[in-house]
């Protein structure tokens, strides 16, 4: 996890379940051959209502025809994000999209655990609804120490919910490794 995270946002509604992020048709190409890899990429967020789950100004395509990754770097979406199936590849297919990081007011505890447990990316909460202040295709700089977010667009910044004890499973790159790092599973 990088210390600051900064580039474009996508913005998204309430309520994205998994099946958006990763339409189960998807679910078939290989997590460890590096080219399958990026179709998971290719096909994240494909499955967006055009309304972009919730939000008035419709959808702006997440990743561009015939790509793997997306020009955005931080999703800002509503509550209860990654609702749904519990499959991991949700948080898996966002990363390889380009994510490394999603600031939403509520998370289902399996995407959060997922995101985390992969060490796929940072899940950040919020106590305020962000997803009206932060347009899509806005520049923001998510400082992970501090825990903030800063739409450079507009100038406005917000403080989110520290990450406590998982910032030290996301440095390591996931569960796994964590634990090897602190000695509870052999190197």
């Amino acid at each position: 996890m990088n210390d600051l995270i900064r580039g474009k946002a996508y913005v998204l509604g309430d309520h994205v379940d998994t099946d958006q992020i990763i339409p189960a048709q998807h679910l078939v190409y290989s997590l460890t051959d590096p080219e399958e890899r990026k179709l998971y990429g290719t096909y994240a967020l494909s499955s967006v209502p055009p309304e972009g789950a919730g939000l008035p100004d419709g959808h702006v395509p997440f990743v561009a025809e015939g790509e793997h990754r997306s020009e955005y770097t931080v999703i800002v979406g509503g509550g209860n994000f990654g609702c749904g199936s519990s499959r991991e590849h949700a948080p898996f297919a966002l990363r390889e999209a380009g994510i490394e990081a999603v600031v939403a007011e509520s998370y289902a505890r399996i995407f959060y655990r997922n995101s985390v447990d992969g060490g796929f990316l940072a899940p950040f909460e919020t106590p305020e609804t962000l997803n009206d202040k932060v347009r899509t295709g806005d520049e923001v700089e998510l400082d992970t120490k501090a825990g903030t977010l800063t739409n450079v667009t507009t100038g406005e910044s917000w403080a989110l919910q520290p990450l406590g004890d998982v910032a030290g499973i996301l440095e390591a790159g996931g569960v796994f490794e964590y634990a090897r790092q602190q000695g509870l599973i052999p190197a």
